[in-house]
């Protein structure tokens, strides 16, 4: 299958989580047709996963001009991934720092292979823009979320498929709270509610209790980033609101 209009389509790394919902979010303002991907790597967080469809139904029923554009979605079973992973993403064990000074958090090789089955699949597609949250603001020092690290891995791919994908990371040089406004930007308080309730970024997994943030344990490294960027976000509205 080969689009017409591949220029103006995208395929979206979509995880569940805020940041992807937001970066669907970009895509759905930026290009006619946006498909989305994820991945079930037997991530110890896989609610997630069961996030991915409330999401976008709920995004195309509140806003129904993206609705039009949003188009089919994808699910990758990579649980080899998983099986090779000793780490707190795939494992029941506590989170912290390794040897090397990397959270334990990290698994090595994901968004290499994200982005890889992405590219794949866009081929297949005639999908030409792969849009994924990566960022190395506020983020856990994962080096595969560094912007060189995406400029090189497009390189390759565009070499190893002889294409000419465009790999767009819209989140990459935004904090959180800048994250937060982006969703405010594109489609308001509405926008900025979806992704509080509907989506999920707990590393543990723990969606009980719905935070002013979201849900989550509220302990973890993504949740201690979430928050934080969440009260400075509100923090920023309270100071420009007029009096």
């Amino acid at each position: 299958m080969t689009r017409t209009d591949a220029k103006n389509s995208a395929l979206v790394l979509f995880s569940g989580g805020q940041d992807s919902a937001t970066c669907l979010a970009w895509a759905l303002d930026r290009y006619e047709t946006v498909e989305t991907l994820g991945f079930d790597y037997g991530q110890r967080h896989r609610v997630e996963l069961e996030c991915r469809e409330g999401f976008r139904s709920a995004i195309a029923r509140e806003f129904p001009a993206w609705s039009e554009r949003l188009g089919d979605d994808h699910m990758i079973d990579l649980s080899v991934l998983g099986s090779i992973s000793d780490t707190a993403m795939t494992r029941e064990i506590q989170i912290e720092a390794a040897a090397n000074g990397l959270p334990n958090t990290f698994v090595p090789g994901r968004n290499l292979m994200f982005m890889t089955f992405a590219a794949a699949i866009a081929y297949r597609r005639g999908l030409k823009v792969l849009v994924g949250g990566m960022c190395e603001t506020d983020f856990s020092g994962y080096p595969d979320c560094r912007d060189d690290t995406m400029k090189a891995l497009q390189v390759t791919l565009n070499l190893g498929m002889d294409s000419r994908f465009a790999l767009e990371t819209p989140l990459m040089w935004l904090d959180k709270a800048d994250t937060w406004r982006l969703a405010q930007q594109l489609g308001g308080d509405a926008l900025v509610e979806l992704v509080r309730v509907e989506t999920h970024t707990c590393y543990v997994g723990e969606r009980a209790e719905l935070h002013d943030w979201g849900f989550g344990c509220g302990e973890c490294p993504a949740c201690r980033l979430r928050k934080r960027g969440y009260e400075a976000f509100r923090a920023g509205e309270n100071v420009t609101e007029p009096a």
